[in-house]
């Protein structure tokens, strides 16, 4: 049996799963509770008749993922402007620090779903 090359994943916060080094079925969550939240929103979903492709999450984390895209998007304009038509290596540094900082503040975030459709 070969081993897959890609890191798994836990589906409910995506955080990486260590490959299991005994027997036994590779865990598939990284914690118990994760796995309890991925049940509950499946159930959810279910019951709210969401299909396997859509998600539902509340209305206060849906406005604080468009903020932080909107931050991303505002940077890498910023960027685009700050390199013009003949950057040297000053404006790239400045270019490089501004979606750094952008893209640090987005390394958190998290989007927890209220209920997400089974596949």
């Amino acid at each position: 049996m070969t081993k897959p090359t890609e890191t798994r994943r836990c589906p409910w916060c995506a955080a990486p799963i260590p490959t299991p080094a005994g027997p036994g079925r590779p865990r598939r969550f990284c914690r118990r509770s994760h796995r309890q939240r991925h049940y509950e929103a499946r159930k959810l979903a279910e019951a709210q008749g969401i299909a396997a492709d859509e998600v539902l999450i509340g209305r206060e984390q849906f406005d604080a993922w468009r903020d932080q895209l909107y931050r991303l998007e505002a940077a890498i304009e910023d960027a685009e402007q700050d390199l013009g038509e003949t950057p040297g290596l000053r404006e790239y540094t400045e270019a490089f620090q501004v979606l750094y900082r952008a893209a640090q503040e987005a390394r958190g975030f998290r989007l927890d779903p209220r209920a997400l459709g089974s596949p």
